[in-house]
């Protein structure tokens, strides 16, 4: 029999599929808060250069690719949310060059970039904002102003409150004008009204493209747009604070009809600079922290128009805490998986740089793999933020060390309640001074976990027993098989308190079954009951540290029992036996090429 013959044959018992999926469908995508990932030049503060530095990392990982926080010129009254130049590095970061090279490393690794788009506003120190006040020609209407309310001399136009707390209006006496500012009084919103506003975005985002990135998450996207005539907004009777972003229902200032279709503009820029320079796909990720009814509408429309590829789901992160049962999840997973339109991938986001870290919002380290399991096993693209996959929990930042300017708007005795700080501090990479981020006689930005020397990257990957990081990584293997890429999905809550999900795919044989102990105590449950036709045994593959079993051992499928908090992938034997199969049948295609280039000589 021919080579071809035996390959074809081989390619038949280990299952292959003939369809294809964008690169971006079946991705991994890991977040980097560039401040707080890897110092290089020895200022305490993250940069380019550091993260360059530590790439294979992440490709040690598994992930796909990586976004980053803005790394744009800004006076830093956001921590680089209020951006002063959309087209070049900050120094702190490093420079253009810098930028380049990082790309260009990441690209030999097959690393994709994505970056932070922050399109809903700028600093105060834009030229853009410059020029607005002195209404040169062009400018006049780059940005949202108003007259006072009539009748007044200096009050504002309405009863709109920012994001943070206090009016959503500020004076600028030069222009003797208020202008609107949704977050900081520095970042005053754009005026998406205006063409030259939409263009000039337009125009960033193109000048991005030409460096290389592979596309971009979209910052604040339903801030966008305010309704024409700006009327007062009904009050929620939520707080009796009328400064407090809870005071109102923000039904004019939030989640307009037009900031959809802007979303559908950019995402039509992103296909055509595809097409017109023969690349890859170019992703648009949207930060919208709305009901599911606003979200679901930013995927497509009814004419097939379509916007973002990953409108970023925070169910997880909104829904879920430390008092969640079995139910809340299935409940919550559902609900989104039930509003992803045909053909369009659903996605899952953990955390970010604004919200707790999982070990801490979920009520401790014994969550983390949990959460993992989950978010890893689950149908479609994940998103992970720096450290989660080490079990970073938050830190305790005293009102001396707060950094967050959200929080610095408050007192000593609320600073709790608003700041960021705990989720954004520096990430530990080993036991020694500053954790590795940072030269040992520097200072970090932001305190360092105290408990930093054993919840690391090096103690996890070098220890003997079980770690996050280990789990972490052997769960993204297995996200690189057919079942977990191709399979179909199926949850159910087993005894009282188990999540359990079923992922299988008949050509490949395989089935894997997920079952995380949200409870605190022992469970016993019959893994049948998500597919009747699985096998007697069933073989541990991926254990969480709060397991005492091993990956290869067997458990009876009808009564398996898992200890609290315990979370734990099982397979079928076929799972194992193609496994094999596939290993022994590359070393049988190799040893017929190495025969058949000997007997050519």
């Amino acid at each position: 029999m021919g080579l071809y013959c035996w390959v074809a044959l081989l390619a038949v018992g280990v299952g292959v599929v003939s369809a294809q999926k964008d690169w971006w469908e079946t991705a991994s995508f890991y977040q980097i808060y560039p401040r707080s990932f890897q110092d290089s030049n020895g200022d305490g503060i993250g940069d380019l250069n550091g993260i360059k530095s530590r790439l294979e990392y992440l490709k040690s990982l598994g992930v796909t690719g990586f976004w980053l926080s803005p790394i744009y010129p800004s006076p830093m009254a956001d921590f680089g949310y209020d951006i002063s130049n959309f087209i070049d590095i900050h120094p702190s970061f490093g420079t253009m060059d810098d930028f380049k090279q990082l790309v260009a490393e990441a690209k030999k690794l097959q690393l994709r970039v994505i970056l932070d788009f922050v399109p809903n506003h700028s600093s105060d120190e834009h030229e853009w904002f410059k020029k607005s006040v002195q209404r040169e020609p062009g400018y006049e209407d780059f940005y949202v102003w108003q007259d006072p309310k009539p009748g007044t001399e200096r009050d504002p136009p309405n009863n709109w409150v920012a994001a943070w707390y206090g009016s959503a209006w500020e004076w600028n006496n030069d222009r003797k004008q208020f202008y609107l500012h949704q977050f900081h009084t520095k970042q005053p919103d754009l005026n998406y009204r205006n063409p030259a506003v939409v263009q000039a975005m337009k125009n960033v985002l193109r000048f991005w493209l030409d460096q290389g990135v592979d596309g971009f998450r979209v910052d604040a996207v339903p801030w966008l747009f305010e309704t024409v005539g700006f009327p007062d907004e009904p009050t929620s009777g939520q707080s009796n604070d009328p400064l407090s972003q809870n005071y109102l229902r923000h039904i004019y200032t939030l989640d307009q009809p037009e900031t959809v279709d802007m979303v559908y503009q950019w995402r039509e820029l992103l296909d055509q600079y595809k097409q017109e320079h023969n690349t890859t796909t170019k992703v648009l990720m949207t930060e919208a922290w709305s009901s599911l009814d606003v979200v679901k509408t930013y995927f497509n429309d009814s004419n097939n128009r379509q916007g973002s590829q990953m409108p970023f789901n925070f169910q997880l992160i909104m829904r879920l805490d430390s008092n969640s049962k079995a139910s809340d999840f299935k409940t919550v997973v559902d609900s989104w998986i039930d509003i992803i339109p045909p053909n369009h991938t659903p996605n899952w986001v953990l955390g970010n740089h604004d919200k707790r870290r999982v070990s801490s919002r979920m009520g401790g380290d014994h969550m983390v793999d949990i959460m993992a399991m989950i978010e890893l096993t689950l149908p479609g693209i994940s998103v992970t933020y720096q450290g989660e996959e080490i079990g970073m929990h938050d830190v305790d930042i005293s009102w001396a060390d707060t950094q967050d300017p959200a929080a610095c708007q408050l007192t000593e005795q609320t600073y709790q309640e608003g700041t960021r700080d705990p989720a954004r501090t520096p990430f530990q990479w080993d036991s020694t001074a500053n954790a590795g981020f940072t030269n040992a006689s520097v200072k970090p930005w932001l305190p360092l976990a105290l408990d930093y020397p054993l919840v690391n990257v090096q103690v996890q990957q070098d220890t003997a027993q079980n770690s996050h990081l280990k789990v972490f990584k052997e769960l993204m293997n297995l996200r690189g098989t057919k079942t977990l890429i191709w399979g179909s999905y199926k949850s159910l809550v087993l005894g009282t308190n188990v999540f359990a999900i079923l992922r299988s795919f008949p050509n490949d044989k395989r089935t894997y079954v997920v079952l995380t102990n949200i409870g605190t105590t022992v469970e016993t449950v019959d893994a049948t009951k998500l597919d009747s036709s699985l096998p007697n045994e069933l073989v541990y593959r991926v254990v969480g540290v709060s397991s005492n079993h091993k990956p290869g051992e067997t458990v009876i499928a009808k009564s398996i029992q898992l200890q609290a908090h315990e979370a734990v992938v099982l397979s079928n034997g076929m799972a194992r036996l193609a496994q094999s199969f596939t290993v022994l049948g590359g070393a049988i295609v190799l040893l017929m090429v190495v025969h058949m280039f000997k007997t050519s000589m």
